[in-house]
């Protein structure tokens, strides 16, 4: 990467030792680097109840303590009696902060054009929070910083979503130099109110476990609320994970600041972040054809997170799809099936698996 500057990459690599072998304290040490902050869910209320399609909806609202309330989907079975398994379901980046929860899960109304666009492109047309949810578990759908009901007023656009969103890309990077400012980061930020919702949801006396999973930037945010969060049964991650020794211009250029909070680096590589949960259930599943990753880069992914597992066998689950960038049905139902399976009884006695899936 770099260009003519590419000799950059080795005096950084040698004078700051980039890439380090994570080591057992790497929790810690990220908390630190990311800047969490302490934040919870105050103040929830039911906004609204509704039925449909066999699903149980609620609409929530907290505050984390700073700008406007955070608003979030739970939606479980309609007949379900007992506590059920959770799952936090962490929405995308995709280029539209102008909506959050709503791209992955169905509300009281039906989701307007730009929405249902974007779910054909990533989804395979599907709002996965609520086909995850017939499957038996309570998932819960928010919002965070800067995206839906926590986005900012950005002047001059309007109501018009596409406007708003071109406007939040350049915005975005005024946030990510705010958050520094403030000893944090962007990821940082995003971190603290995944862990609260996290925390809210594990706090209800209808949940049982609680597991993460996500899309891309969904998929950093469940990497990250895993490795964080030592309370999280099982974390799933579409298309989001490679090794960054391995990028280039075009991969840096693709990605926002959620993938790059400063220092992560000098922590360890990224697949050594994802892994950072060992031993606890972990399935990361690797789109082949996504532009955005380099194909070497989620191979060597694969081969860091299998040997971070090696003493934790069956607990980590690898699965290949020759797929582009998104989280379609045959990526959706491995996802869904593995959580059900790990949700229901976890055998510590089976095997790693890597399935090439076409």
């Amino acid at each position: 990467m770099l260009g003519e500057f590419a000799g950059l990459a080795e005096i950084a690599a040698r004078d700051l030792g980039l890439f380090p072998p994570p080591g057992p304290g790497l929790p810690e040490r990220l908390r630190d680097a990311l800047g969490v902050l302490e934040l919870s869910a105050r103040d929830v209320r039911v906004e609204r109840r509704w039925t449909d399609a066999g699903l149980a909806g609620e609409e929530l609202s907290w505050t984390v303590g700073f700008g406007p309330r955070t608003r979030a989907y739970l939606l479980r079975p309609e007949d379900a009696a007992g506590p059920l398994p959770g799952v936090v379901a962490m929405h995308c980046h995709a280029g539209m902060k102008w909506a959050g929860k709503d791209k992955i899960a169905d509300g009281p109304e039906p989701p307007v054009a730009e929405i249902v666009r974007l779910r054909a492109a990533l989804y395979g047309r599907r709002a996965y929070a609520g086909e995850l949810a017939r499957r038996g578990f309570a998932v819960l759908a928010h919002d965070v910083f800067a995206w839906g009901s926590r986005r900012f007023p950005l002047a001059g656009t309007g109501g018009d979503p596409d406007r708003y969103d071109r406007a939040a890309r350049d915005h975005e990077h005024v946030l990510a130099k705010s958050c520094a400012l403030l000893g944090t980061s962007f990821a940082g930020v995003l971190a603290s109110e995944d862990l609260a919702a996290a925390a809210y949801l594990r706090s209800r006396p209808d949940i049982g476990s609680v597991s993460a999973i996500g899309l891309s930037g969904g998929g950093a945010r469940a990497a990250l609320l895993g490795a964080l969060d030592p309370g999280i049964a099982a974390v799933a991650v579409a298309a989001m994970v490679a090794s960054f020794r391995d990028f280039r211009d075009e991969h840096v250029a693709a990605h926002s600041w959620m993938l790059f909070p400063p220092g992560l680096t000098r922590l360890a590589d990224w697949p050594g972040v994802v892994a950072a949960r060992a031993p606890a259930p972990l399935m990361v599943l690797y789109a082949t054809a996504d532009p955005l990753f380099p194909a070497e880069g989620m191979r060597r992914a694969h081969r860091q997170i299998t040997a971070a597992y090696r003493n934790a066998p069956g607990h980590y689950t690898g699965a290949f799809f020759d797929t582009a960038h998104q989280f379609d049905r045959p990526m959706q139902d491995a996802a869904f099936s593995w959580l059900s399976e790990t949700a229901a009884q976890f055998s510590p006695a089976g095997h790693m698996k890597e399935r090439q899936v076409h």
